[in-house]
């Protein structure tokens, strides 16, 4: 079987290989920026009422430069873990755990408190 572009000196050949691998990539970039598009980020979910009243809560509780969003769900393995759904709002108690693990943070989350990965919250 002859190769469609079997014919073409290789520098040719070569030249074709890399102009398909860099309009490939061109529409893969532009995929991407197109489902960064459409996928709505944490921030932009409308809160419920009663995240709303919760979120009022913990600001006057706390203070607003304390509100951290969870960027993605939480399941809690440890003692004094919280479980969490990505969106929610959680209010910083302290940036450490017990043993000073500042990947781990003590926060309200509206009445239940307890240690997420500080990895898993953004400023509010």
């Amino acid at each position: 079987p002859q190769l469609p572009h079997g014919h073409m000196a290789l520098p040719s050949f070569w030249k074709v290989v890399e102009d398909s691998l860099q309009q490939s990539g061109a529409q893969l970039r532009a995929f991407c920026q197109a489902f960064d598009t459409v996928t709505p980020s944490p921030g932009s979910q409308p809160l419920t009422p009663a995240e709303e009243r919760k979120v009022l809560s913990l600001v006057s509780k706390h203070g607003p430069d304390k509100l951290y969003q969870v960027t993605s769900n939480i399941s809690g393995s440890k003692d004094l873990d919280l479980t969490l759904l990505r969106g929610q709002i959680v209010a910083l108690l302290q940036g450490a755990d017990t043993k000073g693990n500042t990947s781990r943070w003590l926060v309200d989350a509206g009445g239940p408190r307890g240690f997420v990965p500080a990895a898993k919250l953004r400023p509010y």
